[in-house]
């Protein structure tokens, strides 16, 4: 690691950071004793995960953080034949498993493990500098941090106050994901990143205390966006800028969209390079989205097929799910599983729906759905919804099968089977 580099890394050192209810810097969080190299670290809170960080941007080692309950035994195995000592961080004390192989270090390397959401989860290798997609000087605001160590999102956010001066961080412990909005109108959040199932659960908890929180940028990424969410959370803070970003950990950050409307322009589609802002290549191949990325993980130039599903509607590209389980097929007619969500969704009554296929007599498949009611809004049946999709959809992309849940299910990395 060069000299300029590690400065540039630095530059926030002094940003307040709020973490295990102490409030704190990124100079002044405690110190992990000397970490081997390469290491991967995994940990239980969010202090140990910053600090872990910042002894990568000071040291240079070669780092792969995550939570300890994302790396099952067999991975913790293949990490240590990989030439990975094993650090269990825990504060100021750690254990840790050396290395089965001996290999060069990768100096500056940080990798990152995949959601798993196409299978078990890959490295991806990338540097502090390649993870660092907001360059341009931004004006002071204090983050939320919310999502589990190591995610690719969470990348995002660090890296913006580690490399930025006047950018907090308000870290947000699993345990504190129930009553975040009053932890963040307490220290001033101003900014704050989350999926869609994020929102919707926070609203659905406590809408009331979550219109208290001064936010001015709320951005959502990590699942399929619908209208209904980018409508409500403007009806919440009509005077923040509401964005969401497609961005993985293969191809960065490669979608930004910031209009408040759901998917993203047709006309951004195979657009010609453009070096200086560094913009992505956007294609579509039949029903999937191809990317070509300045952002993307080591070694993986050129075209990249994400695997996701898009539809075409009006001057909109819209993401719908995964191509592997977003299309239904009812009797030879096809259906978007993402399609009849957006739908559900947009029931006044409905605070979050999953759509999936069933097995079904004469026709295969049909279409059904679980669904949380907004309880604000009154009881809702599920003839009520076969009603509003009735007039909405084909009738072979209405919900036959429909039941009723008690709370929005959300998983450690703030997503939901959608």
């Amino acid at each position: 690691m060069t000299a300029q580099r590690r400065t540039t890394a630095l530059i926030g050192d002094d940003n307040r950071v709020v973490v295990g209810g102490k409030t704190l810097t990124w100079r002044t969080l405690h110190k992990l004793p000397q970490l081997p190299s390469p290491a991967a670290v995994l940990v239980d809170n969010g202090a140990d995960a910053l600090a872990a960080v910042r002894h990568h941007a000071v040291h240079g080692t070669e780092l792969l953080v995550a939570t300890s309950s994302r790396v099952d035994l067999g991975m913790r195995e293949e990490l240590g034949e990989s030439g990975f000592a094993v650090v269990i961080a825990n504060g100021d004390e750690h254990s840790v498993t050396p290395a089965k192989l001996k290999r060069v270090e990768e100096s500056g390397r940080v990798w990152l493990l995949t959601s798993g959401s196409t299978g078990r989860p890959k490295r991806i290798g990338h540097t502090l500098e390649s993870l660092t997609t907001v360059r341009g000087q931004q004006q002071p605001r204090t983050w939320l941090v919310p999502y589990s160590p190591g995610t690719y999102a969470w990348w995002q956010v660090i890296t913006i106050s580690l490399t930025q001066a006047d950018q907090g961080l308000v870290v947000i412990e699993p345990s504190e994901l129930d009553t975040w909005p009053t932890i963040a109108a307490e220290h001033g959040v101003t900014a704050a990143s989350g999926t869609p199932t994020f929102w919707r659960q926070t609203i659905y908890r406590d809408s009331e205390a979550l219109a208290k929180v001064p936010l001015e940028q709320i951005t959502l990424g990590g699942e399929p966006v619908d209208q209904a969410i980018l409508d409500r959370l403007h009806e919440i803070f009509p005077q923040a800028r509401i964005s969401w970003i497609y961005a993985s950990s293969e191809v960065g950050a490669s979608i930004v969209v910031h209009d408040g409307k759901a998917g993203f322009p047709k006309a951004w589609l195979d657009r010609d390079p453009d070096p200086e802002s560094e913009r992505p290549i956007l294609h579509v191949d039949g029903d999937e989205l191809v990317i070509s990325s300045p952002h993307h993980g080591a070694g993986l130039e050129g075209a990249h097929r994400t695997g996701d599903r898009v539809e075409f509607v009006d001057d909109r590209v819209l993401i719908t799910g995964r191509l592997d389980s977003d299309e239904i097929n009812v009797g030879g007619s096809k259906v978007s599983a993402g399609m009849v969500r957006n739908v559900l969704m947009a029931h006044p009554a409905v605070a979050w729906a999953r759509v999936f296929a069933r097995k079904a007599p004469l026709v295969g498949r049909m279409v059904a759905a679980e669904v949380v009611a907004d309880p604000e809004l009154g009881p809702i049946t599920d003839a009520d919804l076969v009603q509003w999709c009735t007039t909405r959809l084909p009738d072979y992309g209405v919900p036959r099968r429909i039941r009723f849940l008690d709370e929005i299910p959300q998983k450690e990395t703030l997503k939901s089977d959608v």
